[in-house]
């Protein structure tokens, strides 16, 4: 009688597992041709009677490393049994797979199971691998200063913004003083219209896009 596959009666059957495992004990620490084994499938597939039975009863190492050199921590999507891994049975979370990343980090750059990778990451101190909230001003930095132009978004006050002003013409004197009254000054969007305002004053452009007259100083 041909013997069921244990991985795949892993996946929905686990008490059968058990059942074979009593009858053929030397089956417990077997891999297949990727290194998968059944510490794998139980992590996997969160059984975490058969995950305990195959430690503690049949002695195999809760560190076993598939092709990827990845444990079954790695594989896990329930935080029981991450629990059940790092504090019962001493699964090394530190280790490091052959792409060099940790448990925590795969798990966190695949999305597959963040309440996993948030636990983890308290586990082992480590900041997130991938921001976990990107704005839009990251993916959208406003456009940098012309050379040697400088902006402090954090201190400009109302007299630095209208330092100079007497030099340029009276639309964009008119607008800097508006952006300097409101209550929002200081906040990322002003600060970027004052940016701009100032950028187009120096590169002698009117507010409507037009170029000025501007004349050449002749030492």
């Amino acid at each position: 009688m041909t013997q069921p596959n244990p991985y795949i009666l892993a996946a929905d059957n686990p008490s059968a597992v058990l059942t074979l495992l009593h009858s053929n004990p030397s089956i417990a620490s077997n891999q297949d041709d990727h290194g998968y084994s059944l510490l794998h499938a139980a992590a996997s597939y969160n059984h975490v009677d058969l995950l305990r039975a195959l430690v503690k009863e049949f002695n195999v190492d809760v560190n076993l490393l598939d092709e990827d050199g990845e444990t079954c921590l790695f594989v896990t999507e329930s935080v029981d049994i991450a629990k059940c891994l790092v504090e019962e049975l001493g699964v090394d979370y530190n280790i490091k797979n052959y792409e060099g990343l940790m448990a925590q980090e795969t798990i966190e750059s695949e999305g597959s199971a963040p309440e996993v990778a948030a636990y983890l990451r308290q586990v082992t101190g480590n900041a997130p691998s991938v921001p976990t909230d990107q704005s839009t001003d990251a993916l959208n930095p406003p456009p940098p200063l012309p050379p040697n132009i400088k902006v402090n978004l954090g201190t400009m006050s109302e007299q630095e913004a209208n330092a100079g002003a007497e030099d340029v013409d009276p639309e964009f004197k008119r607008r800097i003083d508006e952006l300097a009254a409101r209550e929002d000054f200081h906040s990322e969007d002003t600060q970027n219209q004052l940016r701009q305002l100032i950028s187009d004053a120096i590169r002698g452009s009117t507010v409507d896009g037009q170029d000025r007259d501007v004349r050449r100083r002749i030492d």
